[in-house]
């Protein structure tokens, strides 16, 4: 704790002016005097020095200076957290993703990574397995996060820490993927208008089967633009044919 005034209970200090010019060794009571002159307050700045070190200043505005500085380095701070994440080596790759997908989530919110593969029973005759799931997990996720140490074997269980990329540390990754169906990349739509084609031929099949009758004159129709425009030429040399067996005296 800093002692100001008269809380400073030595003979003698070596004083320091409000102007941070040295004045000399002074005995406390001249000390004191020299601040209150000034409406000022001595700080004992140095209590290990033989004699201490004092200095004159408005205490007040110190202390707000000091709590300002404090709060500046606590800003420029970063805080990091440490999250962890376990896989067995025989995991499934419905659980694999999933477990992924939660590292890749903690990498874009700039935190460490600790993947740790627990083995069990006779599991652990064989770490190589463990080495391949780590190995493939760093590759994947290379694009946000970089292996800060590499696979160890501690008893039964094998870890690696991972710690987000500089892509990441500098904000170049996006924070949410493109939804799957969204048309970001063309398939959704593709498949949409394959599928609705197929349920079209459905439905002019069914039509067809319906019509009853002249299958091959449905089908007939339905190449030539589905709405009988095929027949059309044949009926109109009919009907001229008629017409002009008609108009014979």
């Amino acid at each position: 704790m800093t002692r100001i005034n008269e809380r400073i209970r030595v003979p003698e200090v070596r004083l320091i002016d409000d102007e941070g010019n040295q004045v000399g060794v002074l005995k406390i009571a001249d000390a004191l005097n020299f601040a209150q002159e000034r409406d000022l307050d001595l700080v004992e700045v140095a209590p290990e020095a033989r004699p201490p070190v004092c200095r004159v200043l408005d205490y007040s505005k110190y202390k707000y200076e000091q709590a300002q500085k404090q709060k500046q380095a606590r800003k420029h701070q970063q805080q990091v957290t440490i999250r962890e994440i376990k896989f067995r080596p025989k995991i499934a790759q419905h659980d694999y993703d999933t477990k992924k997908s939660h590292v890749e989530r903690f990498l874009r919110h700039k935190d460490k990574v600790k993947i740790t593969i627990m083995f069990r029973g006779r599991e652990v005759t064989h770490p190589e397995r463990g080495t391949a799931i780590l190995e493939r997990l760093a590759t994947e996720l290379a694009e946000f996060g970089v292996v800060e140490q590499h696979p160890t074997q501690e008893g039964r269980n094998m870890t690696m820490l991972m710690a987000p990329s500089k892509a990441v540390l500098a904000g170049r990754t996006e924070l949410s993927a493109v939804p799957a169906g969204t048309g970001g990349d063309g398939a959704a739509p593709a498949q949409q208008s394959t599928a609705a084609a197929g349920s079209q031929a459905s439905n002019g099949g069914a039509a067809g089967e319906a019509g009853g009758g002249d299958s091959g004159a449905t089908a007939r129709a339905s190449e030539s633009g589905g709405d009988g425009a095929g027949a059309s030429p044949r009926a109109s040399v009919q009907a001229a044919s008629a017409s002009a067996e008609g108009t014979v005296p």
